[in-house]
């Protein structure tokens, strides 16, 4: 059984998989008495829902009580329950709100977090749940930045983000010119495009190559060498404002798509937030493409 808050954008194709429209923050007696008819025979449960805001420190208004509503449900209506999986992410270590230890390493034990870092909440709330019943064990998995394929508007999507910065400096004939600060253009990143077990790819990814082969050097004006807060070369919230009209490639809706908040906290930050787990990975447009959300690269260069 697959549930999310909105329609799914296409029909599930196997018919083994059934979908439910669950809204987590409604009252659970809601929500369970729409799942409890169908989810008598399940066993493993898989949380990765995850409701974007700019401002991280208000992340947890909805991330903690979804979470909670979810895990009291699932306990109630899955009576052979096994296990349940939490995917977390790189928040977990709090780069979003200050320096790290680096590299980040899942033996980290919690730290004071001041109630911001809604992962803690979620972790030991799905602790005590456990322990109610003690029949299912859990796992908790901490991937970092995943660039992968999504069918509609999210809000953390760097790949998609970046390919639609490039088309569009494309075709207004500007270059592509990197956003972000000089220290994280000298820098190394890491980053997931499918989740397993832990993890990062622990692969280094450098910021040099998005601009692709050819491209200038970036001449760094307003953001010099390392700082102490959030400083990037281009805001791309202002950028993006009046591109809307230049954009004619892929969907239309595609252009409204981009994260532009969430890139600049991602090439703008101050420090280092690499991982250490090493799971093999890379980053691809090719499933955007073949959604044809993003033009595909024979339309561009006329090769294949």
């Amino acid at each position: 059984m697959v549930s999310s808050r909105r329609p799914l954008h296409a029909p599930w194709v196997d018919p083994r998989v059934e979908f439910v429209a669950i809204d987590f923050l409604a009252p659970v007696e809601e929500i369970i008495a729409q799942l409890k008819p169908i989810c008598a025979p399940v066993t493993h449960a898989y949380f990765a829902s995850y409701v974007h805001d700019d401002d991280f420190h208000i992340l947890g208004d909805k991330e903690v009580p979804q979470f909670r509503n979810s895990m009291d449900v699932v306990d109630t209506v899955c009576p052979v329950l096994q296990r349940v999986s939490l995917q977390t992410g790189g928040k977990y270590y709090g780069v979003h709100l200050g320096p790290v230890k680096v590299p980040l390493d899942e033996s980290f034990p919690q730290y004071d977090d001041q109630g911001y870092n809604f992962y803690y909440n979620q972790e030991d709330y799905l602790r005590e749940v456990q322990t109610r019943r003690r029949c299912w064990s859990y796992n908790v998995i901490r991937p970092s930045a995943i660039n992968g394929y999504a069918p509609h508007a999210n809000g953390m999507s760097e790949a998609l983000t970046v390919a639609i910065y490039m088309l569009i400096c494309r075709e207004l004939a500007q270059p592509a010119t990197f956003l972000g600060n000089e220290y994280f253009w000298n820098s190394i990143d890491d980053n997931s495009y499918a989740p397993s077990f832990g993890g990062s790819d622990g692969l280094g990814f450098d910021a040099g190559p998005l601009q692709g082969p050819g491209a200038p050097e970036p001449n760094f004006e307003t953001a010099k060498r390392q700082a102490k807060t959030l400083r990037k070369e281009i805001d791309m919230l202002e950028w993006a404002k009046d591109k809307q009209e230049v954009w004619d490639s892929g969907k239309a809706e595609a252009c409204s798509w981009g994260t532009w908040g969430f890139f600049d906290g991602a090439t703008g930050k101050p420090r280092l937030t690499f991982s250490s787990i090493n799971r093999q990975g890379s980053m691809t447009f090719r499933s955007f493409e073949n959604a044809r959300v993003l033009p595909s690269h024979k339309a561009l260069t006329g090769r294949k």
